[in-house]
Formats: structure tokens, C-alpha cells, sequence
């Protein structure tokens, strides 16, 4: 008997129906992989916190929306060791993420005119463009181009941001805009003289090096009044080009230096501000700052969301989140490129959004379409799915319900348990007074298999039906009582 894809997931989520009519166990192979079981849903007003569970953002309605997806760093600005850099096939990027199912991504920006890969161990020398302000002279900046003009933005950067944003919305991808970068000016050799608040790539005079020693990290400071002028100038103008879209985000800077703590709250306060008086208003986020930031900063922050570095166990036991503020676990603040596909599952246990820094083609860094990445990509999408199944609304993270330590729960109602290596695992079932329909799910290949009922009222040893790889198991009330062989 041959199945569609809808006739699947109606058998899956009513085991106990067939249950009724088999009289034994049903074991029910789905392969989510090779059927379109992602619901599309279109954006209902842009993100606020979630009311009923804080860990989330929420849409205009009120539904949870878990965030997870792979970004790259070219997919705003285009970086190859060309000159002019080799544009960047976005369309095939969408494409490739909505081959995961994936619903979000950082949008690089980058503040540099070049890029020099040994900083990050490899020998590739990019050159990027476009930037937020125009190139056309009078006279040459360091690179041999045209010097910034600071008081004119540049167009095409901006037209592309919309457009990219746009393209990323037909496809329900939520777009977090990076405004600033950090990284690239602290570690990328000879950044300050690719940077256009050097004093000799603007026509405007402007010296972002303040202490001379020439590197210029004072511009991710409030130590020059000028230089932050012409960023909330810049900021308010892709508030500008993009508020009447929905599926924005802000991201202030990306591995930004720790003394930039107090002018990313700056910048965070001055886009609430700005904000609060247009149509929409979007969530704001700070990511870790490297080398040396502190969780703590970003916690203490007004923004609405965080990216954390590892301390606490982000990378290999994220602590539960508590709701003070929306995080996006990203792999690109925890282990550069990095991470695997349990990292994924456990962040979104204890109540994170978890994101992948992709090498994506290879042009900028690492290797084309690396496999060793190909786990955490589907784990990213298998998230999603289940984030889909479940109520967000009242699902937490009870850690203690299980013997994996991995749990999302509505207790006595429904709980979704992540157990890393498979096997026997324990399920404290106390609070749940009635049956339980059970689905099993394999991590490394989609696979779910709907199993047995379960009775509630006691602890419950599990056996896994895929041995000793990773699994999620989920149960969920029924009102089905096998002693009545009827619905209750």
C-alpha cells in the first residue's frame, strides 16, 4: 500500500487509532526527508518575545516560532580573492537552504574593502564589495579605488539589502541584518588600512584611529562623537530601507572587542528608539564579543536576543534557558566552523534556537559543500519539523524528567526527550494520569516510527527501536483506554 505524504503524517500523529484497530504494537516508517512535511506559514507581523514562553519570539498571533538555519558569510556582500569580487548566487542559496527547511539567517555585512584569510589560518586575500557608503572620490584611497564619500550611501548596498530580505521573505527565511562587524578589524592582517573611517580612504576627514596606534578600533567605541553620528546616520537608514518588512532582525555587530559593550548598547537603545515611532518595530540583538567578552554583557544588554560564547556549556551542555532573553545558539560564537548535529538537538532542549556558521560554496573559507557539515544542516531542519509538532506555548525544558537530560515538556500532558547515544533511557511519567501515544524518531536519518501506547503514573524505562543512535522520543495524552478498547 502506497501512502501520501499527508496520509503519513495522519497514521504518525494518531497511533492510537491504529492502534485501536490492530490490537498490537504499529510500527510506522516515515522518512521526513524525502516528503515536504514543513508546513508553509506566512509571517504574521514581525517578532516580539513570546508572552506564554519567553524563550521563543512569537509572531502577531501569538505562536512560538523556533529560528534555526545555516548562514554564510558572503550572502549580502560579495568576497572572492577577485577584484571585482565574484558575485554571490543568492538564488541558489535560498534554494539550497530551503532544501533543509531552514526559516533564518545572519546577512553579513562586512566593513572592510578586503578580506585576508591567514587571520583565520588560510591564505586567501578577498576583495568585498558593495558598502553602506559611496565610492566615488575626489581621490584614491589606499586600495587603489575611489575614497568613501561618508555623507552619501551607496545605493546598490542598500537596493541589495531590500531585495535580499524580500527574496529571503518569499521564502519564509526571517533575516537577522548584521549592521557592524568586529572581527575583521581586530584580526584580519592589515585591517585598519582597508576600513573606510581610515583617514586616508574618506574624502570627509574622518580619523577613526584615535590613539594612533593603527588599528582603529576606537569606531566600535563612543570615544569619537563623529564616528557614531555617522553610524546611527547609517543604521537609521536601513531601519529606513527595511521597516514595513516583517522577517527582520537586527544584529549590532558580529565578534565585536569587549570595550564596544557600551556602544552596542548605544546602538541597541538607539534603534528601540528610532523604532518605537514607525510602523514596526523588530528585535535587536549582541552576539559574544571575541576575545574575551563576557555572557554576563549580553544578559545585561537591552537587547531582545543573544548569542553567548561557551562558557556555561553552551557547546557541549547548553544550560536551560530561562527566558530572560530570546537565545540564538550559533556555532560560529561557540567553535568558529564547527559543532554536530547533537549539539543541535541539545540546544533546542533546553530551550535555544540554534544556528549553523555554513562554509556553504568554500569561497571564503573552508571546503565546497563540505559533508562533514551535512548532519547539522538536516539536524536544523528536523528541529523545525518537531518545533512544529509540539506546543511552544507550554513545552520548557525539564531536564530532570529524563536520564538523557534532555527534555521538553508540558508535564503530564506531552514530552519530547532527546536521549544522545540511544539504548535503555528512563522517562519519569509521574504526572501523567492516562495513556500516551508514543513516536520514535532516528536523528541521523529522519526515520519515525510510531510505537506503542504508554502508560502514565510512574517512571518509564524506554528501549530505543534504533539501538544505540541518537533518537527523540515523543509522547503525547490520548484519551484512547485500551481497558474500554474506546475513547474515554
Amino acid at each position: 500500500m502506497q501512502l501520501s505524504s499527508d496520509s503519513v503524517l495522519h497514521y504518525a500523529r494518531n497511533g492510537g487509532d491504529l492502534l485501536k484497530s490492530t490490537g498490537s504494537i504499529v510500527f510506522l516508517v516515515l522518512l521526513i526527508g524525502c516528503l515536504s512535511l514543513t508546513q508553509v506559514i506566512a509571517f504574521e507581523g514581525p517578532l516580539r518575545q513570546c508572552a506564554s514562553n519567553p524563550r521563543y519570539f512569537a509572531d502577531e498571533s501569538g505562536r512560538p516560532i523556533v529560528l534555526a538555519g545555516a548562514h554564510t558569510w558572503a550572502n549580502l556582500v560579495d568576497m572572492s580573492p577577485n577584484d571585482p569580487p565574484a558575485a554571490f548566487d543568492y538564488e541558489a542559496y535560498l534554494n539550497w537552504l530551503g532544501s533543509y527547511r531552514h526559516n533564518f539567517i545572519r546577512l553579513w555585512t562586512w566593513e572592510l574593502v578586503s578580506w585576508d584569510t591567514r587571520g583565520n589560518r588560510e591564505n586567501k586575500l578577498h576583495t568585498v564589495r558593495p558598502h553602506p557608503w559611496s565610492r566615488v572620490g575626489p581621490g584614491t584611497a589606499l586600495d587603489g579605488n575611489p575614497k568613501f564619500d561618508l555623507s552619501a550611501f551607496d545605493n546598490e548596498y542598500f537596493s541589495r539589502l531590500r531585495s535580499r530580505v524580500e527574496a529571503a521573505a518569499a521564502r519564509e527565511i526571517y533575516v537577522s541584518v548584521m549592521l557592524f562587524e568586529g572581527w575583521g578589524l581586530q584580526f584580519s592582517p592589515g585591517a585598519w588600512a582597508s576600513h573606510p573611517f581610515n583617514k586616508a580612504n574618506n574624502i570627509n576627514q574622518i580619523d577613526g584611529d584615535l590613539d594612533g596606534d593603527g588599528r582603529g578600533l576606537e569606531v566600535h567605541t563612543l570615544a569619537n562623537q563623529e564616528v557614531t553620528d555617522l553610524q546611527k546616520s547609517y543604521v537609521k537608514h536601513v531601519i529606513d530601507t527595511l521597516n514595513d518588512l516583517e522577517n527582520v532582525l537586527f544584529e549590532i555587530s558580529n565578534e565585536n572587542h569587549p570595550p564596544s559593550t557600551q556602544w552596542q548598547y548605544e546602538i541597541i537603545r538607539f534603534i528601540h528608539d528610532y523604532e518605537s515611532s514607525q510602523p514596526n518595530q523588530h528585535p535587536v540583538g549582541m552576539t559574544f564579543q571575541y576575545k574575551g567578552g563576557s555572557n554576563a554583557d549580553l544578559f545585561a544588554s537591552p537587547a531582545d536576543w543573544i548569542s553567548p560564547n561557551p562558557e556555561g556549556g553552551y557547546r557541549e551542555d547548553p544550560p536551560p534557558a530561562d527566558g530572560r532573553k530570546v537565545i540564538l545558539t550559533d556555532t560560529d560564537h561557540l567553535w568558529g566552523i564547527g559543532g554536530n548535529q547533537s549539539w543541535v538537538w541539545k540546544s533546542f532542549m533546553r530551550g535555544h534556537n540554534p544556528l549553523f556558521m555554513d562554509p556553504y560554496d568554500g569561497v571564503v573559507l573552508g571546503s565546497r559543500f563540505d559533508a562533514e557539515w551535512e548532519p547539522i544542516r538536516k539536524a536544523l531542519g528536523y528541529v523545525l519539523f518537531w518545533a512544529q509538532r509540539i506546543d511552544l506555548n507550554t513545552m520548557v525544558p525539564f531536564g530532570n524528567l529524563t536520564s538523557s537530560s534532555y527534555c521538553l515538556a508540558e508535564v503530564g500532558s506531552e514530552y519530547l526527550v532527546y536521549v544522545p547515544e540511544g539504548g535503555q533511557f528512563s522517562v519519569d511519567l509521574t504526572a501523567a494520569t492516562g495513556m500516551l501515544v508514543s513516536e520514535w524518531f532516528d536523528t541521523s536519518s529522519g526515520v519515525s516510527l510510531t510505537g506503542a501506547l504508554v502508560r502514565g503514573g510512574e517512571e518509564r524505562l524506554m528501549n530505543s527501536p534504533f539501538g544505540e543512535k541518537g533518537l527523540v522520543l515523543h509522547l503525547k495524552e490520548t484519551r484512547w483506554s485500551p481497558e474500554k478498547n474506546s475513547l474515554n
